[in-house]
């Protein structure tokens, strides 16, 4: 399985996530969130195997998860209806979102990177 990241053409994380990718020589497929939003089951599958809270995989920093309150409404949620949410937009999915075989990676931590990648 192919390297996949999901990123913001814009975001300058995500650039300078793309940067570290090719210095690191990392193959990887780009794939653009806002067009090509994840969908719930992809969402569903990689939120399992990441073992990571469900709230991370949420952009808390970005303008559409502030303009819906989300801070407050994700609480009383299930994981169903977050899931859901989040498959909507993609401008609500943290980013990069990288998808590996054995990793799902949520923002850009180059130190975690760094370990988890260079594993493959």
């Amino acid at each position: 399985m192919k390297t996949t990241v999901l990123c913001y053409e814009r975001c300058s994380t995500c650039k300078k996530a793309l940067n570290w990718l090719k210095e690191q020589g990392v193959e990887y497929e780009q794939r653009p969130i806002k067009e090509q939003n994840p969908t719930k089951e992809e969402l569903t599958e990689w939120y399992r195997r990441s073992g990571l809270p469900l709230k991370r995989f949420f952009n808390t920093s970005g303008n559409l998860y502030k303009e819906m309150n989300l801070k407050e409404k994700l609480a009383s949620m299930s994981e169903e209806e977050q899931l859901a949410l989040l498959s909507t937009d993609g401008m609500l999915v943290k980013r990069p979102l990288v998808v590996t075989k054995d990793h799902i990676l949520t923002g850009f931590k180059e130190e975690e990177w760094k370990v988890l990648l260079n594993e493959n």
